[in-house]
């Protein structure tokens, strides 16, 4: 199946995203993933602080692997592809709770996950010398239907097999996320 495109953005939509990102606090961790205190989103990307965070993986009832593409408005890495979803819990909320809470909001589904894994990484965006440095939960869940995604979140979807997966990011590592590659080659290294 080929890569579904959602429409463009618009305005109100850039200013909305732009307004929760500037005020979104996120939370602070070692490498243990005890928490140390809080930092806005933007300020512990530009500084690369350890935070907390989660990536999703959905699948559908074949074992393929939904798919997004950020949006081009994200402030790093935009027009990546990437794992169905990720984000970061605010202070005070559970990890597992706001990895629902994201997939809501992205993607338009709900669907029950499972915590199958934990990863500690650091990335550097080139393009907007943003830093991830995360203290990452990937969280698995099984999903049949067509998702309905927010296009300020997400420019194009699509389902795809693991293999077809490992085979792209072989040709073409500079169209992923660096996170995903390690998701794929880390986390799902026994799947066919």
């Amino acid at each position: 199946m080929s890569a579904r495109v959602l429409p463009p953005v618009t305005a109100d939509d850039l200013q909305r995203v732009g307004q929760r990102d500037a005020v979104e606090q996120l939370i602070l961790v070692d490498e243990e993933d005890r928490e140390l205190g809080t930092a806005g989103k933007l300020e512990a990307h530009r500084t690369g602080q350890l935070h907390r965070a989660f990536s999703i993986l959905v699948f559908n009832a074949q074992r393929d692997l939904l798919l997004q593409r950020r949006a081009d408005v994200k402030y790093h890495f935009a027009t990546r592809w990437s794992n169905t979803c990720c984000g970061h819990p605010r202070p005070g909320e559970a990890t597992h709770l706001a990895a629902g809470r994201r997939l809501k909001e992205e993607f338009g589904i709900r669907v029950p996950l499972i915590e199958r894994a934990q990863l500690l990484y650091r990335a550097e965006d080139q393009g907007s010398g943003l830093i991830e440095h995360e203290f990452l939960h990937i969280f698995h869940g099984v999903y049949t239907g067509d998702p309905r995604p927010d296009p300020s979140e997400i420019g194009a979807w699509r389902w795809m097999a693991i293999p077809a997966i490992r085979r792209a990011l072989e040709a073409r590592p500079e169209w992923f996320t660096p996170w995903f590659r390690l998701l794929i080659d880390r986390h799902l290294a026994d799947s066919a």
